[in-house]
């Protein structure tokens, strides 16, 4: 393993190292201080070329897998999305790589779910789904770039929630930029995602067909684990014994049919199984092709149990009011009607 920079390492004269914030098999992330802009706080993600190397074409030279890097991540530092860490720099430093983005403080729903383990308090429905919503926000405007992007590690850990509840889809570590003249996808950093959120054709790497499918089983894998607490059976196992995959309302019995079927759909085995698109992911779940709304704070349509549960008090007062009129109507005699001219005043 490479050695990590220190603290207060500077590179490129202008990104001054702050801490490790985390670190994989791809290489490191860490938080730094912008010197050029006073005040901006950035995440610099390390790329080892020799890992790079070792995950694509093992004929390929190094030097054009690294120009392959900086082309591709060029596609990245376009972006602008309110859902997405912006990618303003990349370049090569002490024959290391480096992207840098926004850094995004908050916490991820890795760390979120298992507090709520912790406490016993399951993850609610309408929270999860206000989550999905700004994830399909973020997927929706990366799938529709010319060419497509597709980001192949949709998980937990890699999604967070900053303190004023906007979602951020971080880590592009796996993304990859979908050619429309070729079959297959064109790496910016490839591998093989985590398990329990990965389809089968992604196992194959660049001998694999993905597409935007792949990053919608992520999603639906990445919401069973919200909503049960634990993630999905892996697809390799799931393969080898079908029916392996518990049905999310017996976990949840209070879950709605519509969001186990949205689910459910887009972790189907065979990519033609899937929704096509984000939009037919938002239809399933929320019954509309359309964002639910640009703000943090977004909230899934309520089914009509939801409804009576959450107004259970004020419709058992109404009812007992209805009683009560119905009981001292019948209790009451009635008043005799009179009448004044061409009118008419019944009685009660």
């Amino acid at each position: 393993m490479a050695a990590l920079l220190e603290k207060g390492a500077i590179l490129r004269e202008r990104y001054e190292i702050v801490h490790l914030a985390g670190q994989g098999g791809m290489g490191a992330v860490y938080q730094a201080n912008d010197l050029r802009l006073d005040g901006r706080v950035c995440a610099l993600k390390e790329v080892l070329p020799e890992l790079l190397s070792g995950l694509t074409d093992a004929n390929q030279p190094l030097d054009q897998t690294i120009e392959q890097f900086y082309q591709e991540a060029s596609v990245l530092a376009r972006l602008d999305h309110p859902n997405l860490p912006k990618v303003s720099d990349y370049f090569s430093e002490n024959g290391r790589e480096y992207l840098v983005m926004d850094y995004v403080t908050g916490r991820d729903l890795q760390d979120i779910l298992a507090e709520s383990k912790q406490h016993a308090m399951p993850l609610s429905e309408s929270q999860v789904l206000g989550w999905a919503s700004q994830l399909l926000d973020a997927l929706e405007y990366l799938h529709g770039q010319e060419p497509p992007v597709l980001h192949r590690d949709i998980k937990p850990a890699n999604i967070k929630v900053t303190p004023q509840g906007r979602v951020k889809l971080v880590d592009f570590g796996l993304v990859k930029v979908l050619q429309p003249d070729d079959t297959r996808t064109v790496t910016v950093v490839q591998g093989r995602g985590t398990a329990a959120y990965t389809p089968l054709e992604q196992y194959g790497g660049d001998t694999g067909h993905t597409d935007v499918r792949t990053d919608i089983y992520s999603v639906g894998a990445t919401l069973y684990h919200l909503l049960s607490g634990n993630p999905p059976k892996d697809a390799k196992e799931r393969f080898l014994q079908p029916g392996s995959l518990i049905p999310l309302r017996e976990i949840c019995p209070g879950l709605s049919a519509r969001t186990e079927r949205a689910i459910f759909q887009a972790l189907a085995m065979h990519p033609d199984e899937r929704p096509r698109d984000i939009r037919e992911v938002r239809r399933l779940l929320f019954g509309t092709t359309s964002s639910l709304g640009d703000g943090p704070a977004l909230a899934p349509r309520h089914s009509w149990r939801e409804v009576l549960r959450e107004n259970r008090l004020l419709i058992g007062a109404a009812a007992l009011l209805i009683v009560t009129a119905t009981l001292l109507s019948l209790l009451e005699p009635p008043i005799a009607g009179f009448q004044i001219g061409n009118f008419w005043f019944g009685g009660l």
